[in-house]
């Protein structure tokens, strides 16, 4: 990660047992691991090349994955989305750099596979703002039980010329889902 400087890490881990008085009968756990990069480009102005945010992000993936594999512990990763923050000397397109396929493959690559595209939202925002990370099922959108999210708020971050890259996993759908759709069940036979 030659051209990105890492100033602090953070793991987030929630595991829910019910929902609306239903027991679930296995927790489910959402993790989220974030790492808060220096902006090379906060304050620079417009910069047509981005690509070394991209280039960086490959090393960015491999750690966060391991990151986020560490904090799911026992459970298995069925569900994923990501995001950035970006201070306000930056802008959104900073982000999106960071957050291309070659970060996500690594961390897919850490989990097991993942065959869905990842749900995603950035955007500029002043210190101790709040995000809602999209996820899906990380082998079909389709899969409408996994259709959820995790809202971050970070205190004190990001600073101006800083950016924060969010990556979420979940080990199941949500507790009380019921609307139809394929099933995690369908889709994980599918694929043997």
């Amino acid at each position: 990660m030659e051209n990105l400087r890492i100033r602090r890490t953070y793991t987030i881990v929630e595991d829910k047992f019910e929902d609306a008085g239903q027991l679930a009968p296995v927790p489910v756990r959402k993790v989220a691991v974030v790492t808060v990069l220096e902006n090379p480009y906060a304050a620079a102005g417009f910069v047509k090349d981005l690509s070394p945010l991209t280039k960086g992000s490959v090393e960015l993936g491999r750690r966060m994955g391991e990151m986020a594999l560490a904090a799911l512990g026992e459970y298995t990763a069925q569900g994923y989305g990501k995001g950035g923050l970006v201070g306000l000397g930056g802008e959104q397109e900073h982000a999106n750099a960071l957050l291309t396929t070659v970060f996500a493959n690594p961390i897919r690559e850490a989990i097991g596979g993942g065959e869905a595209w990842i749900s995603s939202m950035q955007k500029v925002v002043s210190p101790g703002a709040t995000i809602d990370i999209p996820m899906n099922h990380k082998d079909d959108v389709y899969v409408r039980s996994h259709y959820e999210g995790m809202t971050i708020t970070l205190q004190g971050t990001p600073m101006p010329d800083e950016v924060a890259i969010i990556f979420c996993l979940v080990s199941g759908g949500r507790i009380n889902a019921r609307v139809g759709g394929l099933t995690h069940e369908e889709v994980s036979a599918r694929s043997r």
